[in-house]
């Protein structure tokens, strides 16, 4: 998963922070999905990685369940970088509690984590009622 992951990072437009970041999902049914960072001067128009291949996934027709497994790289960091509150949210909306998350960092190091223990209090459907 690596090497594809330093390939895709390739292909993040992130010009304002150098930070080049991919996301390869894959699906129960063992399609892989990817997404990169981009960036926009107008930095709430940014999207991040992770955001980008669940956004890719939906509108391919998966639905939520259907995400078994995340990938994600910064190929600009020698640190390991989980995601950002936003993508945690999102991803908590979509994949199962105990589905694994790993992150990576540019050398190849990981760590794995569960939904759950990314975002143990996501903001969930029964919120609203």
């Amino acid at each position: 998963m690596k090497d594809k992951l330093i390939e895709l990072a390739n292909n993040s437009y992130s010009p304002y922070s150098k930070y080049r970041v991919a996301t390869i999902l894959v699906m129960k049914d063992g399609t892989e999905i990817n997404g990169v960072n981009v960036e926009n001067a107008s930095y709430g128009s940014t999207i991040c990685a992770e955001r980008s291949a669940i956004v890719a996934a939906i509108s391919q027709g998966y639905k939520k369940g259907d995400f078994k497994e995340l990938h994600c790289m910064c190929l600009d960091s020698n640190k390991i970088s989980t995601s950002c509150f936003g993508c945690r949210q999102v991803i908590s909306e979509f994949f199962d509690k105990d589905a694994p998350l790993y992150f990576y960092n540019r050398n190849g190091d990981f760590e794995k984590y569960a939904v759950s223990e990314i975002c143990p209090y996501p903001f969930e459907s029964d919120d609203l009622k």
